[in-house]
């Protein structure tokens, strides 16, 4: 695996879809230093700009730590490999991913984890709650979809997308999370905000609800105002995220 890592499509592809590629792997890479992976499993999504519908996804059996920009394998909305690689990809995640990337314009990016806390919060009957400021600023922005197994049903697609709808996050019961992002960032930045409510959630609900205090309702109504603002905090924050990767995780922009 490592050297077909080494051999980069850069100049085999065009510049967006190499861009693509880049930010891809970049989202791969940061969901593995913050410890959110899941071995080989999970994945994390790229529409190809174009007119073809074609999307990026991680080849089945690598560890997101290792992800690069030409190791991801492209495919269109009926699960065919549209280039030359020996790798394949995960069937679950095809359902997933092409059911959003077929349905929603917005949708050029998709991040679907299996966290610890995610499930744990997804497991609720209650869902999000308003717990902190991470729960208040995107209560309104998370959708819920009901579990049926490995998602290796193309019939789920309908579902699932009908239970989306036009929200950015969602919590797969019983499953994990989701967020949507018509950019790297705002799909980053997105998950961030869902997986650190979530974190909190699992954290405060382990003394028990009865003690725990939930936001005023005055200060939940602003915050769903204030929640409407978080592409602009994705902007400022996805450089970073970026530099931080050069750092800790190098090699992912090959």
């Amino acid at each position: 695996m490592a050297d077909r890592a080494s051999v980069s499509l850069k100049t085999t592809v065009s510049e967006a879809e190499w861009s693509a590629r880049v930010e891809l792997a970049a989202l791969y890479r940061l969901v593995a230093l913050h410890g959110w992976d899941d071995m080989i499993f999970t994945h994390i999504s790229a529409r190809v700009p174009g007119p073809e519908h074609h999307f990026l996804i991680n080849p089945y059996g690598w560890y997101f730590e290792e992800m690069t920009a030409s190791c991801l394998v492209k495919v269109d909305l009926e699960g065919n490999v549209v280039q030359d690689t020996t790798s394949f990809i995960n069937p679950a995640g095809f359902t997933i991913h092409s059911a959003i990337h077929g349905a929603r314009e917005d949708a050029h990016y998709v991040i679907h984890l299996h966290t610890v806390a995610g499930v744990g919060v997804a497991a609720q009957k209650e869902g999000l709650l308003p717990i902190g400021q991470n729960a208040c600023l995107l209560q309104h922005q998370v959708a819920y979809h009901g579990y049926e197994g490995l998602a290796l049903n193309h019939e789920e697609r309908e579902r699932l997308v009908e239970d989306l709808g036009d929200k950015p996050l969602m919590l797969l019961r019983n499953h994990g999370t989701l967020a949507v992002g018509q950019t790297a960032a705002a799909a980053w930045i997105g998950m961030f905000f869902l997986e650190r409510a979530c974190a909190q959630q699992v954290a405060a609900l382990s003394g028990g609800r009865e003690h725990v205090l939930f936001a005023p309702e005055a200060a939940q109504a602003e915050t769903k105002e204030q929640g409407r603002g978080i592409g602009f905090v994705a902007a400022l924050a996805w450089p970073g995220a970026l530099r931080m990767l050069d750092r800790k995780s190098p090699g992912y922009a090959v």
